[in-house]
């Protein structure tokens, strides 16, 4: 099976196929950097990248922005109030944001433009726009003729006049039409702002986002991706000023949008409140773990997150990293360390290829874990130590399995690394096992026992088996 996508815009599931099989392109809308990020900003680049890797493995390329919108309203409100330059609160929440996602294992994009970069850029498109007869400036502001466009609507299939309607409360003056948005504003002194033909201003949202992929990707690119709430009327203006400015040409092929997160029952925003920050959940459970649970929904339902789902993604990776430590154990690392070029796995692929169905994925990951741990269990039972070509089965699937966490972003650790997550007080752990270990041999069972008490006490578990101790923290 090929490739395919579900298009937002022709609301289909179509094969995949780019302008130039030599080097696709996607663009996906990335964060405004005024404070950290929550947990469902973080499901577009898991899962879109996720995508980027598949496009890559199939086409040999692939040119991936995201960008940085570092010039906003909100972020004026926040270096206001702490009276600072918007740059502090920009390139400090842009940082976090680059960290929180290598955490979550996102590997950053080709290109990530950010929006001061490109004032020259969006003033010459919005000249284009006022040229063609589709903007007109006024009062400092310029503003896009929405009625200019018979195409307005098109990306989330709401009609024009609902649409007009339901913008006629509090219209600003210098609007011609209600719907008309705004492409650049003024600014006062207090204000960042950059000289323009209409005085001294700054850019609207939108049209940052139509400039800086032109810039970067051309005028038509394969994908734009984003979140289901940027559908409108971010996504459905950036097709109305982009498709203007060049002459008609389609700005975006596939358009993709993922499904929010809901917390306790509402959809997670800051607007409202309930939101978790990435910044706090991985300092507080393993990253892998997050990233688990972002892919265990289609990334086109919503999904409701909870500690609950967190626990789950952590103890089934706990099985799945368990599984990989025995291989490693009767096959002496091998499998690990030879997975690294390894093909991706057939069924792996063809979920991917069914619109990115991870779900489906992580259940063919868990299908090859299950017959992994059976030719484990009929090996150890056994009569002595495997020879060579007993444990080569075992560590082909092994390797499988590693190749297929490849394609999710995930079982990339050692699984020491996995286990003995925790930092400093590993050594300590490790320094009671081995007491554990010699009270037992010295047939000091009550001792045995009371330092397993202690550990479990201190949430660490423990586990006998035919290769020794295993330990987990609980």
């Amino acid at each position: 099976m090929s490739l395919h996508l579900y298009n937002t815009l022709s609301r289909r599931l179509e094969a995949f196929v780019p302008t130039d099989p030599a080097n696709p392109t996607m663009y996906v809308c990335g964060p405004t950097v005024y404070n950290y990020v929550h947990i469902g900003n973080a499901r577009g680049p898991v899962v879109f990248g996720v995508l980027a890797d598949l496009l890559r493995r199939r086409y040999g390329a692939l040119t991936y922005a995201r960008n940085i919108t570092d010039v906003d309203d909100k972020i004026n409100a926040a270096a206001r109030e702490q009276q600072v330059p918007i740059s502090v609160i920009t390139d400090r929440f842009a940082a976090a944001y680059r960290n929180d996602m290598a955490a979550l294992g996102v590997a950053p994009p080709d290109i990530e433009p950010e929006a001061t970069a490109h004032i020259g850029p969006m003033i010459a498109m919005i000249e284009q726009l006022i040229a063609s007869g589709h903007a007109y400036a006024a009062e400092g502001h310029v503003l896009f003729a929405v009625s200019s466009f018979e195409g307005y609507g098109k990306l989330s299939r709401r009609n024009i006049e609902d649409m007009l309607a339901g913008a006629r409360v509090d219209v600003a003056p210098y609007k011609r039409d209600p719907g008309d948005f705004v492409l650049w504003k003024p600014s006062d002194e207090g204000l960042p702002g950059w000289e323009s033909p209409w005085g001294r201003g700054r850019p609207g949202w939108h049209i940052e986002c139509s400039a800086m992929a032109a810039a970067h990707l051309g005028e038509t690119i394969d994908i734009h991706a984003g979140g289901v709430d940027l559908q409108f009327p971010h996504h459905e203006n950036e097709i109305a000023q982009s498709e203007c400015a060049h002459g008609g040409k389609p700005f975006a092929r596939w358009w993709l949008h993922n499904g929010m997160l809901n917390f306790d029952g509402a959809k997670m925003s800051k607007s409202v409140g309930n939101i978790e920050r990435v910044h706090d959940l991985v300092q507080k459970h393993p990253p892998e773990a997050l990233r688990y649970a972002l892919l265990s929904a289609h990334y086109r339902q919503p999904l409701d997150w909870s500690d609950a789902l967190i626990e789950r993604s952590t103890r089934t990776l706990d099985r799945l990293y368990g599984t990989l430590r025995d291989i490693d154990a009767l096959t002496g690392d091998s499998a690990s360390a030879s997975s690294v070029d390894a093909p991706i796995p057939a069924a792996i692929e063809a979920a991917l290829d069914d619109d990115l169905n991870t779900p489906q994925a992580l259940s063919e990951l868990a299908s090859i874990a299950t017959t992994a741990r059976g030719l484990r269990n009929t090996l150890a039972a056994g009569s002595g130590t495997p020879d060579p070509a007993q444990r080569a089965p075992l560590q082909a699937l092994g390797t499988e399995l590693r190749a297929a966490g490849r394609a999710l972003g995930l079982l990339q650790q050692w699984p020491a690394a996995w286990f003995n997550r925790g930092g400093d007080d590993d050594a300590h752990i490790q320094a009671l096992i081995d007491e554990r270990s010699t009270a037992k041999a010295a047939r000091d069972f009550v001792r045995a026992d009371a330092i397993r008490d202690q550990l479990a006490a201190e949430g660490v578990v423990l586990e006998d088996t035919s290769a020794g101790v295993r330990w987990k923290r609980a």
